[in-house]
């Protein structure tokens, strides 16, 4: 008597293929290079149950002129005054698409400043995960005070090369 193979086999994992973090690490950075921000490429991708609901990269609002930072244009305190966060774009595409990011992950090119932490923490989001550091201990403090996890993405190392 010969045994029949399962109809859908059990796949096999793939040294080759990217861990679901890094898939979508990688789709934020490719969101953030459509940045209208001449400071500074941004990238955000929420994502829930292996789902991505919604992307925002960091740059003007809607049909007005692109931030311009040379010899200090658009520029107050160090910062660009006239572009909106990538996080900021992600929750708002969201929201103007009716699509609840509720119990979601935050992907981003950079950690998230204070103002952003306190939008994610008030549209439900559990997890951020950021590629870069952004020095902004409170919003620390924010996603800790609010049970969000606030994770470092670190590429994989699969024998000896970045996976």
């Amino acid at each position: 008597m010969t045994q029949e193979a399962p109809a859908h086999p059990t796949p096999q994992p793939d040294a080759a293929r990217p861990s679901w973090d890094e898939y979508f690490m990688d789709i934020a950075r490719a969101v953030g290079t459509r940045a209208t921000c001449s400071r500074r490429k941004v990238g955000a991708l929420i994502v829930k149950e292996k789902r991505i609901l919604s992307t925002g990269y960091n740059g003007a609002p809607l049909g007005m002129r692109h931030c311009r930072h040379a010899g200090g244009g658009d520029m107050v305190d160090g910062h660009c005054a006239r572009s909106t966060h990538a996080e900021q774009n992600a929750i708002v595409q969201a929201a103007r698409h009716g699509i609840s990011i509720e119990g979601g992950t935050l992907y981003c090119t950079d950690h998230p400043c204070l103002t952003c932490a306190k939008l994610l923490i008030n549209a439900g989001i559990r997890r951020v995960v950021y590629a870069q550091a952004y020095p902004d201990e409170l919003a620390v403090q924010m996603f800790r005070e609010a049970g969000a996890s606030l994770e470092l993405f670190a590429r994989e190392v699969v024998e000896g090369r970045p996976h």
